[in-house]
């Protein structure tokens, strides 16, 4: 492994020459010295560092421009500020836009020789982690969007398209249909993900709630509010944030969150100062927004500001021919914690589920699969597993009285034919699946809709 490479920002010729007698001793770095920030931010855009340390206060280009620089060139590498007393303050508004630490002169020898060996470590670990992050993405990732329907893969291809990208991205879908786990494909898929990925509902809590959750609180804001918080924006710093449900978000609170987008800095309830975030919002609704702008129960220029990429996440009756593998996975999920063996799935109970049209999606789904786990001994779930409701929901089949003239429907003539067939095999359904040139599955399925089963 190569040694690491640091950078010294000093104008201060004798603090300079210091910083470079500390770190070359054991020779174990790469020392590079910018005599001012002009230069450092010229060494920036030409080389590659893993380590920065800068003093604060420079003539001309200063410390936090070269803070600002460093991330943008190299963002896996960290930056520690180096200031006088007088200029705390300073440093440590430079440490909420990014800096590693700050070290107080006159310094300490062992001081500085700890931050900085601790800072290359987090150096190295956030690119073992990016490295790790590509190599799964190389082999696929995304092992939580189960599916191989023509619309799950349409979608899993826009979001590999739109993850890369800052643009804004609004999710539309009914409840349960997985909202949550695409916006969290475009964080893990994005440049954001070695930061954090965060989560809230925005109809579940009040609008004074909401406020705190987001842009967090100071101390004494609210009764109760025994101690200063910070939000979700600024925990997610760098992330991203997914704000579920965004159509019951309160008019008085898209305005608030309106200008966060547009001014990129939030103040606490309670507090003056604003606060510099870099987040990236996901946001989702079962709603439709465009009618809600239209009825004046949402702002049109945050709907707009939203809408830059839109993903329709489709309802479960819509692939159907997902419901399998689905409900295969949820079989191995719960095996694990319910500390079981994962059961077999029948034809005939994953026939029973590709039947039904699941008006709770994704969500009833899983819980169908937990009842039947939770509340089965045997080796091989079967539709005697399922609820009563499910055996029991109409087929969709229609009466078949023939076509137009008396002739009979392709359906009739379908109809037939799997009778023939099942006939001419004794009642074999594994070998007249493979004469009809399809699943047990979906012959299943065939011989509930036309009343064959028996």
């Amino acid at each position: 492994m190569s040694k690491p490479r640091i950078l010294v920002v000093e104008d201060d010729a004798v603090a300079r020459q210091n910083l470079e007698h500390i770190l070359h001793k054991g020779d174990e770095y790469l020392i590079d010295a910018a005599v001012s920030g002009v230069q450092a931010l010229e060494l920036l855009e030409r080389e590659t560092y893993d380590l920065v340390l800068t003093d604060l206060r420079m003539e001309k280009v200063d410390g936090m421009a070269v803070l600002v620089k460093a991330k943008e060139r190299h963002p896996d590498a960290e930056v520690i500020m180096l200031t006088a007393y007088a200029s705390v303050d300073s440093a440590i508004e430079a440490m909420k836009r990014g800096a590693f630490h700050y070290l107080a002169k006159p310094y300490k020898i062992d001081e500085v020789r700890a931050h900085v060996a601790h800072a290359l470590e987090r150096t190295e670990l956030k690119r073992e982690l990016a490295e790790l992050r590509r190599e799964l993405k190389n082999r696929g990732g995304l092992d939580f969007i189960v599916g191989k329907s023509r619309a799950i893969e349409e979608l899993v291809r826009t979001v590999r398209m739109i993850a890369p990208t800052e643009a804004g991205v609004l999710i539309q879908g009914e409840t349960g249909t997985g909202k949550e786990l695409f916006a969290r494909a475009v964080h893990e898929l994005s440049p954001r993900a070695d930061r954090r990925f965060l989560a809230l509902n925005c109809g579940a809590f009040t609008e004074e709630l909401l406020s705190s959750e987001l842009f967090g609180h100071e101390k004494g804001a609210f009764t109760g509010a025994a101690a200063a918080k910070p939000g979700l924006f600024e925990a997610a710093q760098g992330g991203t944030l997914f704000l579920d449900e965004i159509g019951d978000m309160p008019l008085a609170m898209q305005v608030k969150l309106l200008r966060v987008l547009q001014e990129r800095v939030v103040t606490r309830v309670g507090g003056t100062q604003e606060i510099p975030v870099d987040v990236r919002i996901v946001a989702a609704t079962h709603h439709d927004l465009k009618e809600l702008s239209a009825l004046g129960r949402f702002r049109s220029d945050l709907f707009y500001r939203l809408n830059v990429v839109v993903l329709n996440v489709p309802p479960l009756r819509e692939h159907p021919d997902d419901i399998p593998l689905l409900a295969q996975h949820f079989t191995q999920i719960y095996a694990e914690r319910l500390g079981k063996p994962a059961p077999t799935l029948s034809p005939e109970f994953l026939a029973e589920l590709s039947e039904y049209r699941f008006p709770g999606n994704i969500r009833e789904l899983e819980n169908l699969v937990e009842r039947a786990m939770t509340l089965s001994n045997g080796e091989v779930l079967t539709p005697r597993d399922l609820p009563r409701e499910i055996r029991e929901a109409p087929a969709g089949a229609e009466g078949a009285d023939g076509g137009p003239g008396g002739l009979p429907t392709l359906e009739d003539k379908e109809r037939q034919y799997v009778a023939e067939v099942l006939a001419h095999t004794g009642g074999n359904r594994t070998k007249a699946a493979e004469i009809l040139g399809i699943d047990r599955v979906s012959l299943w399925r065939k011989l509930k809709k036309y009343g064959l089963e028996s």
